[in-house]
Formats: C-alpha cells, sequence, structure tokens
C-alpha cells in the first residue's frame, strides 16, 4: 500500500513542509474555508487532485480523514529546467524520455527499468492524465526509479516545447510515421516520445515533434506494448551512440 496522509489540516501542513505528494484525493462536495487554502497550496505547487466520492477515499482509510488524503511519492520529482543544463555541463549527450499519457504502472516501471539500463538521463510524466511514481512504480521498475530522475511537469507539450528550446531533437514514435526508427540520428540530444497504449501521443503533443518514426510490424497485431517498443528504440539509440564512441551516460 502506498504512503498516504490524511486530513485537511495534515495535508496543509504536509505541503508547506515540502513534502513529495504525488496526488490528492479531495470528497466531491467538500468546502470551507480551510479547504479553500488547501486548494490554493495545490495550486501554487502544482500537486495533482482528484474529487472523488467518499467511498473511495474510504477504501484508503477508515480514519478521520476529514475527506482528504494525499499519496506520497516515493521519490523526490525533479524540474525539467533544472535537469537540462545539469546534463549539458555535464557534459553528456543528454537522452530523456517522454510519456505522454501512460497510465499503467506495470509499463512504467517497465519502461523505467529500461531506461536506467539504456542509460537515459530522465524520464518526464505531466502533472494529469499520467502514472505517478508510488511503490508499486518502484517495485515493478525493479528500484530503477530510485535511480533515474523523474521530471513532473505541468504538460507534455510545455516540456517538449522546453526541450526543442534548448537544443533537443524531439522524436516522437508512432505507428502513422513512414519513417524507420533505425534511420534516424540519435548521436545528437534526443527526446523520444512515448504515447498511451491505447490512443498513443496527443495530437496537440505531435504537432511539437520534430520528427516521427515507427518500427516496422509483420504480423497480425498493429503495434508493440509501449514498454516493449521503448526497449527497441532506445537499444538502437545505445547502439548508435556506442558506434560513435559517444558515453551512454
Amino acid at each position: 500500500m502506498q504512503d498516504y496522509i490524511f486530513g485537511i489540516r495534515a495535508v496543509i501542513e504536509a505541503i508547506e513542509a515540502g513534502k513529495e505528494i504525488d496526488k490528492v484525493f479531495i470528497k466531491k462536495d467538500l468546502n470551507g474555508d480551510l479547504a479553500g487554502e488547501l486548494f490554493t497550496l495545490l495550486r501554487e505547487h502544482h500537486i495533482p487532485s482528484q474529487r472523488v466520492p467518499i467511498e473511495r477515499i474510504n477504501r484508503i482509510t477508515r480514519k478521520n480523514h476529514q475527506g482528504v488524503v494525499a499519496l506520497l511519492s516515493a521519490v523526490t520529482y525533479h524540474r525539467l529546467d533544472n535537469v537540462i543544463p545539469e546534463l549539458y555541463e555535464a557534459g553528456v549527450v543528454p537522452l530523456i524520455v517522454v510519456l505522454d499519457g501512460i497510465t499503467d504502472v506495470r509499463n512504467f516501471g517497465a519502461i523505467a527499468r529500461t531506461c536506467e539500463c539504456a542509460g537515459v538521463n530522465a524520464i518526464v510524466i505531466p502533472e494529469h492524465g499520467s502514472v505517478s511514481v508510488g511503490a508499486d512504480a518502484v517495485k515493478t521498475s525493479a528500484g530503477a526509479l530510485l535511480h533515474i530522475p523523474v521530471c513532473r511537469e505541468r504538460t507534455v507539450r510545455g516540456a517538449v516545447r522546453s526541450l526543442k528550446d534548448n537544443g533537443y531533437r524531439v522524436v516522437a514514435l508512432s505507428e502513422k510515421a513512414d519513417i524507420n526508427y533505425t534511420l534516424t540520428d540519435y548521436t545528437v540530444p534526443t527526446a523520444l516520445v512515448m504515447g498511451a497504449e491505447d490512443v498513443g501521443i496527443s495530437a496537440e503533443v505531435l504537432r511539437e515533434c520534430d520528427l516521427f518514426v515507427s518500427i516496422p510490424m509483420f504480423g497480425n497485431i498493429g503495434s508493440l506494448n509501449v514498454s516493449v517498443a521503448t526497449g527497441v528504440v532506445l537499444y538502437e539509440v545505445v547502439r548508435q551512440r556506442l558506434q560513435a564512441n559517444l558515453e551512454v551516460i
């Protein structure tokens, strides 16, 4: 079970103390001055929240939660605008994986494990509509999420724009693309964008990407699991960088 804090005042104090919070569940009809203070803090700190029926909160705890439960993160999130200059200062050719709408914790854990093994410098996820780094995700990743920075940004679109502005080539993996994934150059600063398994990369994010590549498919099933597809492309990146005598990490 993921660690949590319950009660309006307790959650407010946790936020003010700098606790790393994944998400806050709030009873649908909760209001009042103290609740208003909580809502303000959630907005200021960009902490995802969700209005839910009281039964949802009761499944987490039957204690005096006052209609509020905060799930704690298993890691400390990083900011992309800090990670980008740090990587350039370290003298590496950076490689970042951006996840647009991945919600399955097992896929996320598997992707993180592959990213760590392949020398990815950071993973980017959005604040909303995404899996978060809870205990289950860390376990599924075989602990990889404890070793690779995860940046939780307000939107994927904004993150992609920031990466482009800082010299990254943003490559989107899409089954509709005509370019074979092996036919692009990954020896430059690269951000690989992967989309949700059911709908792929959102249209607004696709419009921001520099290049669209695909993995050839020869069977009756039209696509790979997103974690498998991520691994396929990442090890093409590794192959190219090793061939070019670039440091992988």
